[in-house]
């Protein structure tokens, strides 16, 4: 991954966190208040992160519907809404930072702009009060704040020494930036010269009443990241691929086999050698040390032969990936089997630079038999065996501008490498590595419902 594919990768982590200093400011400006001119909504623009498909236009345009409402209610001006759908010429639209250029235009002089998630639920009225004590005319960055408890892998071990000392916002309680912040990073090399440029920019600055659990003072709160979209799919509507080894077969599979594998109804072992015992099956792909990509287009092949039971998806994981099937079943009746679907944790490479976004393959990547059509019948292949096979699928998926769809509930990484506020619902999908865990108790407490526990 690039130096701009890093920025793009980790979209929370925009400036360097608060300090003790910040919160004394925050407690200064609110008491100063009173000498704010109060905002109107024609000060506010919200950026409401939806993604390019059926499901999600829906509850973007659905969240649009009722803040218009409540402008009307209020008797305003509505705020100006951007749905990010609307920008399919954008690969990087999602990483928000390559489109705030985009979104400069949509702000004028002392306003505001606020991300929220689809699901984000907004009071206007008592976002104004909040905002009207950070003077738009200077540089803010707000938001509810996280921070890593330890060095983590997916923030490339930043603040090793200190990890708390880097503040980022929780997406789902929304963030705001001034207009004056948004307008001073109108060129791609100023917005990564910014964020980099040892935090001499505004600092991510707490606000209590930016929530994700609903409280009464809340100016935002959330709902779910797993809705409910009806009866979950069928077992026998979801194939599950699982990559593994010989030299992992006596290590890693076993844990498949005592956690999630009893939830699945269609699963194969794909390894370098044939294994009765398992059974794994060989594609007569020689293992790699790493990428993978020769033995992940084989299994998207057999996929689609008359070896396999034809099905409406397709479930690639490692073999020390943990996952909840049921969930995963849950959150796929919320898409239509008949459309090319490709659903993950989305990363991103080089994206400031005409790149690619990819679902990362350690999280689990979900395909509908569509999407692996129109990848094998399009001639798309790796450059060779041990090339990333997440991020040449990901190549492959823009070519034929099929879009990544993100779900925050697949992760990379293990429980520990995330802030707590981001695992708190336990609603997890997935998680990755086996590194320094017990995998089957972090499965059983992150990943099985309460009520199979007792089966373990």
């Amino acid at each position: 991954m690039d130096f701009y594919g890093c920025i793009v990768l980790l979209q929370g982590l925009l400036v360097l966190g608060s300090t003790a200093a910040d919160n004394d400011r925050g407690q200064t400006l609110a008491a100063e208040a009173q000498q704010h001119t109060a905002l109107s909504l024609e000060h506010l623009a919200i950026v409401i992160q939806n993604q390019p498909s059926t499901f999600h236009i829906r509850r973007g345009k659905a969240r649009e519907k009722e803040l218009l409402k409540q402008a009307a209610q209020l008797g305003q001006t509505p705020p100006h809404i951007i749905l990010l759908h609307e920008f399919p010429d954008y690969e990087g639209v999602w990483s928000i930072l390559p489109a705030l250029p985009l979104f400069s235009a949509s702000v004028t002089a002392d306003s505001w702009i606020l991300f929220i998630e689809e699901e984000t639920q907004v009071s206007l009225s008592a976002l104004l009060t909040v905002l009207s004590r950070y003077p738009a005319s200077e540089e803010w960055f707000l938001g509810k704040r996280l921070h890593d408890s330890e060095a983590s892998i997916i923030h490339h071990y930043a603040f090793a020494e200190d990890p708390s000392a880097f503040g980022y916002p929780d997406p789902a309680a929304g963030w705001a930036l001034s207009s004056n912040y948004v307008n001073f990073v109108s060129s791609l090399f100023q917005i990564a010269l910014f964020i980099w440029n040892e935090g001499k920019g505004p600092k991510l600055t707490p606000v209590p009443e930016f929530c994700r659990t609903p409280v009464a003072h809340c100016v935002t709160t959330f709902t779910s990241y797993l809705p409910n979209c009806g009866p979950p799919v069928s077992k026998t509507d979801l194939f599950v691929a699982v990559k593994t080894c010989k030299k992992f077969h006596s290590q890693r599979v076993p844990v498949v086999k005592k956690t999630w594998e009893r939830d699945a109804e269609l699963l194969e072992y794909y390894s370098d050698v044939s294994d009765e015992s398992i059974p794994a099956i060989s594609l007569g792909v020689p293992n790699t040390d790493r990428g993978h990509c020769g033995k992940t287009f084989a299994i998207l092949k057999h996929f689609l032969s008359d070896a396999v039971p034809k099905t409406d998806w397709l479930l690639i994981v490692d073999d020390d990936t943990l996952i909840s099937l049921p969930r995963l079943r849950r959150l796929l009746s919320c898409y239509d089997p008949k459309d090319a679907v490709s659903l993950g944790e989305r990363y991103g490479y080089g994206l400031v630079q005409s790149g690619y976004s990819y679902p990362t393959g350690g999280a689990g990547m979900v395909l509908s038999h569509v999407a692996v059509s129109e990848i094998i019948s399009s001639g798309c292949r790796c450059y060779s065996l041990d090339a990333p096979d997440d991020m040449e699928l990901g190549m492959c998926l823009k070519n034929l501008n099929i879009p990544v769809i993100h779900s925050p509930l697949f992760h990379q990484a293990r429980p520990d490498d995330y802030a707590e506020a981001l695992l708190s619902s336990k609603e997890a999908i997935s998680f990755h590595k086996h590194w320094n865990i017990d995998p089957i108790t972090v499965y059983n407490f992150w990943l099985r419902d309460a009520k199979q526990r007792d089966e373990l």
